[in-house]
């Protein structure tokens, strides 16, 4: 059984932070909830067309040419609060627990 990275709240509990590993930029609408949210600069808006320009999907990706949407531009900085999750209204986000060292 694999342990994880784990902390503990100010109340003493202990709790288990879930990283941001990825970001569902076909689904992703460029709202930008999740870059005002997160408190460590993780994300960076970008054109769509530049972050699906290897995505193989059915073709309408072209028509969206000045969409913007979500990238993780730092994940080493993320806290694992999933604070961007929270507020992403097209559950556009993956997250995994880190295991301790």
């Amino acid at each position: 059984m694999s342990e994880f990275v784990t902390g503990v709240t100010f109340g003493g509990a202990e709790w288990t932070p879930s990283y941001v590993n990825d970001i569902n930029q076909s689904t992703c609408i460029g709202c930008g909830r999740c870059f005002k949210v997160c408190p460590r600069d993780v994300f960076d808006l970008v054109e769509k067309s530049d972050a699906l320009a290897d995505f193989d999907g059915y073709g309408d990706e072209d028509d969206d040419d000045e969409n913007m949407v979500m990238s993780i531009k730092n994940a080493n900085d993320c806290i694992g609060c999933e604070a961007c999750s929270k507020v992403c209204p097209k559950n556009c986000f993956t997250h995994a627990h880190k295991e301790a060292a």
